[in-house]
């Protein structure tokens, strides 16, 4: 063989590599860092529109866990679509006291909401606003939520029975709170059932922007 035909299957193998490495690390990244993520509903209205486009940083929850205030990815409760609370599965009743524990089983699919809650809190919701007394406090504080949509003065806006959330757990609810099937109906989620949190929107262009 000569030298220009070896130089030539060597340049082959060489962009056959490049591209392989290419193609292992855009899958890692996917898989192992940043994942895109499509919005399905109108829930999380004003912030986020449907059809918008998210990056989720998963390694997020390892640089210092979830917090009150941001909007992650998570798998919710088996029964979320049925609106089941549970662990012994039943509806809630608005007007009450919502969710304070889900299924114990997690779902394959994917929400976004944001985190108004978290291990300890005590909460209880009016006309879609939540109030919050945080662990280790002794008082309800108003959640300062200019993000959200107004609720109005449907059932599903109040629960006024205050609920404190399980250890470990996270209560989820969507900005657009009068359209939103969240954790008022099928309770907080663990810590495990979280992807990570929202890192950036790239589409559509006019709402391009990081979080």
């Amino acid at each position: 063989m000569s030298s220009r035909a070896r130089s030539k299957k060597a340049s082959a193998i060489e962009l056959v590599a490049i591209i392989a490495v290419a193609i292992g690390l855009a899958f890692g990244i996917e898989t192992f860092v940043v994942k895109p993520y499509k919005i399905p509903s109108g829930s999380m209205e004003p912030t986020l529109k449907i059809g918008q486009r998210l990056l989720v940083n998963r390694i997020g929850m390892d640089l210092g866990g979830p917090h009150v205030g941001q909007i992650v990815v998570f798998h919710p409760p088996a029964e979320a679509a049925q609106g089941q609370c549970g662990p012994l599965p039943h509806t809630v009743t608005t007007g009450g006291a919502a969710c304070a524990l889900p299924v114990p089983r997690e779902a394959r699919e994917y929400f976004v909401k944001r985190i108004v809650a978290g291990p300890g809190d005590a909460l209880y919701v009016a006309g879609g606003h939540v109030y919050r007394e945080a662990a280790g406090t002794s008082s309800f504080v108003p959640e300062r939520d200019s993000y959200v949509k107004a609720c109005g003065f449907a059932p599903e806006c109040s629960f006024p029975r205050a609920i404190t959330i399980a250890p470990g757990h996270w209560f989820m609810m969507g900005d657009n709170r009068g359209d939103s099937e969240d954790s008022r109906f099928w309770g907080p989620v663990p810590t495990s059932w979280i992807v990570g949190p929202a890192l950036a929107t790239y589409w559509p262009p006019d709402r391009i922007g990081v979080f």
